[in-house]
């Protein structure tokens, strides 16, 4: 009645224990070294230190927009050093980023509210963006927490320059600029923004051969800054030094392509000798960097017309006189007519010239009623609103004359800095 029992398999029982012994060490020290499919392998990361070595090496070379990229990666890595927000916030000024530039200054302060550097160059990033007084406190509360902040000096010198030029300054603030280009030369000597904003002041009152000295003294600090150049090459033009300019003008063109400025420069000088292809060539390129402003589709205009292009040229300037939408999808703010700016009047009686031209008198009639009306003083425009009215009644006595591509009578615009 009792079953017998079977004697345990002793080697099936050792076999079994080392697969499940073997199966343990594979799950844990094994499988968890294995990376799923489609998870990048991790990347060792590169020091704060190193990204800010690199980013510097790079703005020294002129590439403003790969340093600022390597500068955000550092802040990535180190987002509680305000140097680094700092740092990334003046080469986004020097690359024409305003608004980032901005909040890369604000973002430093957030760290350090009392951080001198911080304060300054937010000043400097507001004034860029025709925020006088705000950038003046800006720049008044950097001072305060460190006098001896040589940068803070030079880019109060811009804006006390810029303030003047929009007609907040007065001719005291150029004094009180002159002074502080000193004080930062004092600190400072072998700075690039301290001879950029001395060679600034000097430009402003007028001396501009000691102005390119200046430029060209930061140049040899920094060769490969375009805003430097376009500085230099705007002296020469004032000079009549047309050949220096375009020089300038064109090496500021090849370091930032994607600024219309250079372009805009370029085709003004070459107007002004009256190489009027080359002129609408560069006025294109201009427009073609930025075709939402409304100011270089004027210049484009008055560049179309100097080529005898009088269709497109009034297609042009009317975004200057009426606004609205560009054929290209860009909606077009209209400049308004004022005696302070003899480079608007040209669009003006550019824009009635063309329309006259096209025997469209009516409306050119009242674009030169306008001129005469609004900018009496101006004797260039008056006398240009005149042909005008001229041209018209030539029109009327002859209706049935089609427009030619006779040569322009027309007196050209004085060329200003």
């Amino acid at each position: 009645m009792n079953k017998r029992r079977t004697r345990p398999n002793w080697f099936r029982i050792i076999l079994l224990s080392l697969l499940v012994l073997a199966a343990a060490y594979v799950n844990r020290f094994v499988v968890a070294e294995i990376q799923p499919l489609g998870v990048p392998s991790p990347t060792p990361t590169i020091a704060p230190e190193t990204l800010l070595a690199e980013a510097e090496e790079l703005f020294k070379q002129g590439k403003l927009l790969p340093a600022i990229d390597v500068y955000q990666q550092a802040v990535v890595t180190q987002p509680d050093n305000p140097a680094a927000h700092i740092a990334l916030a003046r080469t986004q000024a020097f690359a024409g980023k305003y608004k980032e530039a901005q909040t890369s200054a604000e973002d430093a302060l957030l760290l350090n509210p009392s951080n001198s550097m911080a304060h300054a160059v937010r000043a400097w990033a507001l004034n860029f963006q025709e925020e006088y007084l705000e950038a003046e406190s800006s720049i008044k509360r950097a001072l305060e927490l460190d006098p001896n902040n040589a940068l803070a000096h030079a880019y109060y010198v811009e804006i006390l320059v810029d303030s003047y030029y929009s007609g907040l300054g007065d001719f005291d603030g150029l004094e009180k600029a002159a002074e502080e280009s000193k004080v930062a030369q004092a600190l400072a000597p072998d700075l690039l923004e301290t001879h950029r904003a001395r060679g600034y002041i000097l430009e402003a009152t007028g001396n501009y051969e000691e102005a390119i000295g200046e430029y060209q003294a930061a140049i040899a600090i920094n060769p490969n800054i375009a805003d430097l150049y376009l500085a230099k090459g705007r002296n020469y033009r004032t000079l009549g030094s047309y050949v220096e300019a375009v020089d300038a003008f064109t090496r500021a063109d090849a370091l930032n392509p994607q600024d219309p400025n250079p372009d805009l420069l370029l085709s003004r000088t070459y107007a002004t000798v009256g190489e009027y292809g080359k002129a609408l060539q560069f006025a294109e390129s201009a427009v073609t960097n930025n075709p939402a402003d409304t100011n270089l589709r004027g210049n484009y205009g008055v560049m179309l017309y100097r080529n005898a292009y009088w269709p497109e040229a009034v297609q042009e300037l009317s975004y200057v006189v009426k606004g609205g939408l560009s054929t290209d999808g860009n909606e077009m703010e209209v400049i308004n007519l004022t005696p302070d700016s003899p480079r608007i009047a040209e669009y003006y009686f550019t824009y009635a010239l063309a329309l006259a031209r096209l025997d469209q008198c009516g409306e050119a009639l009242q674009i030169a009623q306008l001129i005469i009306s609004r900018i009496p003083a101006d004797e260039l425009a008056v006398d240009n609103a005149n042909e005008v009215t001229n041209r018209c009644q030539q029109n009327l006595n002859a209706p049935l004359s089609t427009p030619t591509v006779e040569s322009t009578p027309e007196a050209e615009a004085t060329p200003t800095p």
